[in-house]
Formats: C-alpha cells, structure tokens, sequence
C-alpha cells in the first residue's frame, strides 16, 4: 500500500520571502526598519494573534535600529520587512483589533500561511538564540550575525548556526485496513499519536524509523516509503514523516519505557475518532488524536481517506 500527504503541513507551508540575501546586508536592514513590522514572543513562546493573523507592531516604535537581539523573517506582502524580538507582548494600538494570547500548540491551526511562517521561524531561533550565546569550540560569547541567523565569536571568527534536531514520525499500518497508534507515559488517557523519536549520528532516516519502533514498542516493520516533513519549533526541531507495514501478529513490547500503551485501530475507528476533533476536544471518544498544527495529524488524515 502506498499514499501521500493529502495536504501540505500548517507549518510547511510557504508564506513571507525569507529574503536571505538581506541578512547580511546592514544598510538594507537599517533602511527597512523604518517601515518594518516587529513580532513580539514572549518567554512561554506565546504571541498575539487577531483574525487569524499574527498580530505586528511597528519596528520604529521599538527602537531606532534593529536591536544586536532581534532577528530578521524576511518580507512580507509590499516588499515590508519583518522582524522578531524576544519580550513582553504589548496590545495592539488599534482599540478595535481584538487579540488573544496564544502558542502554536493551541492555536497554530487559526493562522494564516504567512502567520505560521512567521511565528514558527521566530521561535526556533529565538530559542536557539537563548542557548548559543556561548561558542560549543571554546566557550567564549558570541554575538548575533546574519540578521540573527548565525552566531559568530568575535576574538576567532567562528560562525555557528542555528542547530536542528531531525525526529522522524511514522504511521505503521498493516497493508490494509489497520493502524498503530501509541500513546507516551505522559500523555493523559485516550491521547494516541503516531511513533516517533529523535535520529542518532550516523543513521540515516530510515534506518532511524526502524530501530524508534523496534525500541518503543518492539515491532519490526519493513517497507519504509517518506512522505513529507515539516519544522518543529519544540525548541528547534524537524519532523520528517514516513509510514511502514508491520505484521499485526507481532507481539507488542515495551522497550524504552516512554510509551505506555499501543493497539492496533481499524481505519473506521480512525475516521470517528478524526470526526470527534483531536486533543481538545471533550468528546467521550475512547480515542482522541492530535491537532491539526502537527504533521501526525495530516498523515493520519491521509491514511484514512484511503
């Protein structure tokens, strides 16, 4: 059995020009911080968002030039440049523009392609900016470069990067018409997801996929086929989704300890459970699944309109 991504992930999505070619150029940055729009995310990662949309400030209002802090997204619709800075969030000047306060966890399914961009990006590196302010070569401080894109140690001249953690998440089926879905130690009752874990040096992703399910819930599985990936700023990471076939008379085992239970779902189970809403919801389904921001949800999705 083979099948893709219904749809593209919320967060996968491309939504304001990254305009990378600006990041370095200072006189560009100065001379659009003038009429640039400034995102605000505070210490929980939480933002303000109204109708959908991502709520922006003006930059000008902030400060006269861009902060040594602050970090570049890109443009946005008529050429404006965006710009990201960690801080208490401040209401909108518009007394009519109804905001609320919010995260992508909770309401990354209400914002628009561009918004998504914005905040996901702006939180992976703000996050990665708060702990690489200190060179992993020699322990020396860094200072912000590239529009907030690198790190660079001003004595050597040692440029880092922002770091990205590749996970993978894979839907394990059986050929036809069922499913593994797991739940982890942490998880509250009735809250089932796909498989996944975190790719070890020198493993390609694949392999990855194999040895996370051998080790989660001790199943081997075979045919591994890719199906799409998608930025997970939870602090810095990436999800690239894949499904596999594994034999249903296998025996489950518990390996590692993080899951707490899995079963085998028919694809009709799937289908009410998607019709009951995901997380949360407070339906009375004996199976509730993820939201609609994460990957898992859109590869669950796809399985089940088979």
């Amino acid at each position: 059995m083979d099948f893709r991504l219904r749809s593209v992930p919320l967060l996968s999505r491309v939504g304001a020009d990254r305009a990378d070619h600006l990041r370095t150029d200072v006189d560009a940055a100065i001379a659009g911080w003038a009429e640039a729009a400034l995102l605000r995310v505070d210490s929980r990662n939480h933002v303000l968002v109204a109708n959908g949309r991502v709520v922006l400030g003006a930059a000008s209002a902030f400060a006269d030039k861009p902060p040594a802090d602050a970090v570049f997204l890109g443009r946005i619709e008529g050429g404006r440049h965006v710009w990201a800075i960690r801080g208490p969030l401040e209401a909108p000047r518009d007394p009519d523009v109804q905001a609320v306060v919010t995260d992508l966890r909770r309401g990354g399914q209400s914002l628009d392609d561009v918004s998504a961009q914005l905040v996901s990006s702006a939180i992976a590196l703000l996050n990665w900016h708060d702990s690489a302010r200190f060179s992993a070569v020699d322990g020396s401080p860094t200072k912000p470069f590239r529009g907030g894109w690198s790190r660079v140690n001003p004595v050597t001249g040692h440029e880092e990067f922002p770091r990205i953690d590749p996970a993978v998440i894979c839907l394990v089926h059986d050929g036809g018409d069922r499913v593994i879905l797991a739940r982890q130690r942490v998880w509250p009752e009735r809250f089932f997801s796909l498989l996944a874990g975190f790719v070890e040096a020198g493993e390609s992703f694949e392999a990855c996929v194999a040895r996370e399910i051998r080790e989660e819930i001790g199943v081997t599985v075979r045919d591994v086929r890719y199906l799409g990936s998608q930025p997970w700023p939870f602090p810095r990471s990436l999800m690239v989704g894949f499904h596999a076939t594994a034999d249903p008379a296998e025996q489950f085992s518990y390996n590692d300890g993080e899951i707490a239970e899995a079963a085998w779902f028919t694809r009709a189970e799937v289908r009410a459970a998607l019709e009951a809403g995901d997380w949360s919801s407070t339906s009375e389904s004996k199976l509730l699944l993820p939201g609609s921001i994460s990957i898992a949800r859109v590869i669950i999705e796809s399985w089940a309109a088979l």
